[in-house]
């Protein structure tokens, strides 16, 4: 199993400072609900955002899956990414240090 990262960030900025319109908000509730299901199957590791609402913010998504299509497919599947409330990004990443054992043997 390999690692994969992708990070989010709004496509419109001022939907952190002000308030989402009702679209965003319907997007956003099946974007958390597809998180859950990815971290019930597994596939994902963690997610979550930074606090702060300017354009600087960002969200990351750590994925394990088989390999890097696999991981871009469920990135493009995120609604949020589907649907455009964000922009995506997909990196290979390796998490290095975790109060967890690795799930793979893999130690490079």
């Amino acid at each position: 199993m390999a690692q994969f990262i992708y990070r989010l960030q709004s496509a419109r900025p001022e939907m952190l400072s002000l308030c989402p319109t009702a679209d965003e908000e319907a997007v956003m509730a099946e974007h958390f609900e597809y998180l859950m299901r990815l971290a019930g199957s597994g596939s994902m590791i963690l997610a979550g955002r930074t606090l702060n609402t300017d354009r600087s913010s960002f969200g990351i998504v750590i994925l394990e899956c088989d390999n890097e299509e696999k991981a871009r497919e469920l990135m493009l599947d995120d609604p949020g990414v589907r649907e455009g409330v964000f922009l995506s990004e997909l990196f290979p990443f390796r998490i290095a240090v975790t109060p967890r054992p690795p799930c793979s043997g893999n130690r490079q």
